[in-house]
């Protein structure tokens, strides 16, 4: 009993330090671009150049956190019936 009641203690610790990084920080960087808004490309000579602006995040480098995005559609949802 005591094994199932630290697993999900610490379950609810998790979840509570995930909201509380979506409240205060909606946005993370981008998986793909990890945060630059394009990818880094080298030519022949080796030299780095900038490649494509990336299009998962539109090039901004930021994209919404899962928890956020669930929260705003929970939201909308919640005002569209209340209206």
């Amino acid at each position: 009993m005591t094994l199932l009641l630290l697993a999900s203690a610490c379950l609810l610790l998790v979840t509570l330090c995930y909201a509380a990084l979506c409240a205060g920080s909606p946005f993370g960087n981008c998986l793909r671009c990890r945060g630059m808004g394009h990818k880094i490309k080298q030519d022949r000579k080796g030299h780095l150049k900038r490649g494509k602006g990336c299009r998962r995040c539109d090039g901004h480098g930021k994209r919404i956190r899962l928890g956020r995005h669930l929260y705003n559609l929970w939201l909308h949802t919640y005002r569209d019936g209340t209206r």
